[in-house]
């Protein structure tokens, strides 16, 4: 029977690309949590990262796994692993638009990090339920409505939201930047295979020494020094189920659910692409991996939802086929379990890797106008205002909370020169309504007039709930607000254009 090697050559260098891929998410969660959600260092290293990491040890494993036997099966040496990690749109999602307004609210990150954990939990509960009707999921929601709500987060909340941070620091971001940008975009290989990511990591680390060295002030990710020392995972089962039966998780099901969507078809899109490059693996089972990694990391106190990643036929180019997925397990769990971390945040500002995500919202924003139909264009850009709304919305929160002022204060003061309400309005739910508007768009465009009524009068229904558009401005900030008849301006008004759209679809076209 055939034995395909564990470990290859070439899964050196598929290791550290998807290293580094993982190793940035890790770093954003304390930068990031810290700062919005009121996490400590040692609540972060203790608690979440240690979760974490089990929940990436345990998909690259499998992943590996599954690769391994379907080359036993088939005879082949060049079946590549699906890889694996935290979701980088889905970390960014639940740090701004769920913990991070929790914690503003209540100023308790306790609750925050519980909300995570809720949303994180549901993530993979949707990912489950689409290893069997994903397929149907996919086949009656337009790609333009999936890729423009994608790629509304892709632009405002990742490409513009960290590009500010990057060209705040330019002697220590622009020229990494630019490298992994560049590189990326070129496809030009480095000499001796060098990783883009890896010198970038590296130029990043030298220039923040030297602008040490010459006395000018470089930025300090952590303060907290590393000390070596073993940060178990433990069960936080009963904080979870604790948090299913309280509002304040359900009020963000608007977020989690176009999220796990979104997780749920990019798993699909990726195995797609997987079987493109010449590994077929079953979507069941894939899906199912997927869906139970989010899970055990809810449970274990991560509130950050895993994900097979894009890139399968890269890391295939390179070589790599099941080692580089083990081998990133397992460096993954070392770093998390050693509070690693904070050593890496201590001596590498973290605005050196910034420019892959700036590539990240640059390829996913791209790919929204790429992957549909030339005349599906102005579906995609009408998908994006949503999520600029929500984005215009944290900029001008923000800076009323750092000038010791909020918005239930000044709210009144804006108009005319800026209609707050409607950018609060149509900020809330903004993923489900970015889906609709592009839904509505592309059925139009097509001259289905029916099947766009049928979004319209979603939208009424979503609206008429509170999902989309409610909101009550009090001392705390935007609020939720649920109940039969929320929004009912919103409802009426999508009522009105559904029966508009049925009535197109009775009219005799002029050019027939």
């Amino acid at each position: 029977m055939h034995s395909p090697r564990w470990f290859v050559r070439g899964d050196i260098d598929g290791f550290f690309g998807l290293f580094i891929d993982n190793i940035l998410q890790l770093m954003l969660i304390p930068v990031l949590c810290k700062d919005m959600c009121g996490f400590d260092d040692a609540f972060i290293t203790g608690c979440i990262l240690p979760g974490a990491a089990l929940s990436i040890l345990g998909g690259n494993l499998f992943y590996a796994w599954q690769a391994h036997r379907l080359a036993k099966r088939t005879g082949r040496n060049d079946v590549t692993a699906l890889p694996y990690g935290i979701n980088t749109v889905s970390l960014l999602a639940f740090i701004f638009l769920i913990m991070a307004p929790i914690y503003h609210q209540t100023k308790d990150p306790i609750l925050a990090w519980r909300a995570g954990l809720f949303a994180c939990f549901w993530n993979g509960v949707i990912e489950i339920i689409g290893a069997f009707v994903g397929d149907f999921a996919r086949r009656h929601t337009p790609r333009a409505a999936l890729l423009s709500a994608l790629a509304g987060i892709a632009l405002t909340f990742i490409t513009m939201g960290f590009v500010f941070q990057i060209f705040a620091s330019p002697a220590i971001a622009l020229i990494p930047m630019f490298l992994i940008v560049f590189q990326y975009a070129s496809g030009k290989r480095l000499p001796l295979g060098i990783p883009a990511g890896l010198l970038a990591i590296a130029l990043g680390a030298g220039l923040a020494w030297l602008v040490r060295l010459h006395g000018a002030p470089a930025t300090a990710t952590v303060s907290t020094p590393w000390q070596f020392a073993w940060h178990w995972p433990a069960a936080h089962v009963g904080d979870l189920l604790g948090f299913l039966t309280q509002s304040h998780g359900w009020t963000f099901f608007s977020v989690i659910f176009p999220m796990g969507l979104f997780n749920l078809i990019g798993a699909l899109q990726n195995l797609e692409s997987a079987e493109a490059a010449g590994d077929r693996f079953e979507t069941k089972p894939s899906l199912l991996a997927n869906g139970i990694g989010s899970i055990l990391a809810s449970c274990l106190g991560s509130p950050f939802s895993t994900c097979i990643y894009i890139g399968h036929p890269g890391w295939k180019a390179l070589g790599a086929r099941t080692g580089y997925s083990t081998l990133n397990g397992m460096a993954i769990t070392l770093i998390c379990l050693t509070g690693g971390v904070t050593l890496i945040l201590n001596w590498l500002p973290v605005e050196a890797i910034l420019g892959i995500l700036l590539w990240v919202g640059l390829v996913i924003t791209a790919q929204s106008f790429q992957e549909v139909p030339k005349k599906h264009a102005p579906a995609v850009v009408l998908g994006l205002v949503p999520a600029m709304a929500s984005w215009a919305l944290v900029l001008i929160d923000t800076a009323l909370r750092k000038a010791g002022a909020s918005l239930s204060e000044t709210a009144s003061r804006f108009a005319p020169d800026l209609y707050l309400g409607g950018i609060i309005a149509l900020s809330q739910g903004f993923l489900l309504t970015s889906m609709i508007f592009s839904a509505m768009m592309v059925h139009v465009v097509e001259r289905r007039f029916n099947q766009a009524a049928v979004w319209a009068f979603i939208a009424s229904a979503l609206s008429m709930t509170g999902v989309i558009h409610a909101y009550e401005l009090g001392a705390s900030g935007v609020m939720n607000k649920f109940s039969l008849c929320a929004a009912p301006a919103f409802a009426t008004g999508y009522s009105a254009t559904g029966v508009m759209l049925l009535l197109l679809a009775r009219l005799r076209p002029a050019d027939s």
